[in-house]
């Protein structure tokens, strides 16, 4: 009876998950409306929460605000750590196993930004569920997946094909880029550094034809000094002081910046990163695979749009 007695009590995965909606949001409102109940029965539950551990995590500020105390910091990170393995362990019990191979195809840039955390978390949650992934240019595993050798493709907006299922991941600006350092941008003709002209897959980069678009539009001398198919070969030269390229500017890696309205380079339009599925593709796996990376993709913009 004293062992008993001495044991912790348990704390309710939904009152975390309440509190870390609330964190996120830095709302009771928008945390409410993601897990379906009213406000007032999500203060309640914030409220059962502090009751528990003795201490306030939360504080409403004026207008509604609600900032997190040093406690509820703490109790944050921890809490997303207990909901993972909960849903992990939950999923595993629950969700039906699906088997089979899923062909995936993917540009190299988004490969190396979003596709680590997209393969582990699904591996963890579809173990018997091989992912095989081809990385090219956005023309050729759009052109691959036409064909129908892959399943699913990410790919750039500009280079779906009509007949395609397009889902929108992400938009945002691209940007002029140039290096923190040296400051090509001003050369003039305009050193170039963009993406490949590949006539094999139908098609240019479309980041390549919106940037010589733009500027042969305002009447700006350029030259194509160097030419790359992923956005790390075509970011090297411009390191180095040599060109200037074009990218949204939330991948920026140390070194390189993006150009603002008033140095000297005209507008380019908004991009988008799509996940397209073949007329074909291979079941369940493969809606399994793209419910996964829209998921994990909305929830990367929701953190990109806090920061």
């Amino acid at each position: 009876i004293l062992m008993l007695l001495s044991m912790p009590t348990g704390l309710d995965p939904d009152l975390l998950r309440a509190f870390a909606f609330i964190a996120e949001e830095g709302s009771f409102t928008r945390a409410a409306a993601r897990v379906g109940r009213t406000q007032s029965a999500v203060s309640m539950q914030v409220h059962r929460l502090e009751t528990l551990l003795g201490q306030k995590v939360l504080s409403r500020g004026r207008g509604g605000s609600v900032r997190l105390t040093a406690q509820g910091q703490y109790l944050l990170d921890r809490s997303r750590e207990l909901l993972a393995l909960n849903d992990e362990i939950w999923k595993a019990f629950r969700a039906p196993q699906v088997q089979g191979t899923v062909r995936l195809g993917t540009p190299d840039d988004y490969a190396l930004r979003y596709l680590p955390q997209v393969l582990r978390s699904f591996a963890d949650a579809q173990p018997a569920v091989q992912v095989e992934v081809v990385c090219a240019p956005s023309a050729e595993v759009t052109a691959r997946l036409e064909a129908g050798a892959l399943d699913l493709t990410l790919c750039s907006e500009g280079a779906e094909r009509p007949s395609g299922d397009a889902v929108r991941l992400w938009r945002g600006r691209l940007m002029w880029i140039t290096s923190e350092r040296h400051a090509p941008h001003r050369m003039d003709p305009l050193p170039l550094s963009l993406g490949i002209s590949d006539e094999r897959w139908r098609g240019d980069c479309c980041w390549r034809q919106a940037a010589i678009a733009a500027l042969d539009r305002a009447g700006r001398r350029w030259r194509m000094a160097y030419s790359s198919s992923s956005m790390t070969g075509s970011q090297a030269p411009v390191l180095a002081g040599l060109a200037v390229t074009v990218s949204p500017s939330v991948w920026l890696p140390e070194g390189l910046r993006a150009l603002g309205p008033d140095e000297g380079l005209p507008e380019l339009p908004d991009t988008g990163i799509l996940l397209l599925k073949a007329r074909r593709p291979r079941q369940p796996v493969t809606d399994v695979l793209a419910a996964h990376i829209s998921e994990t993709f909305a929830a990367e913009m929701r953190r990109l749009d806090r920061a």
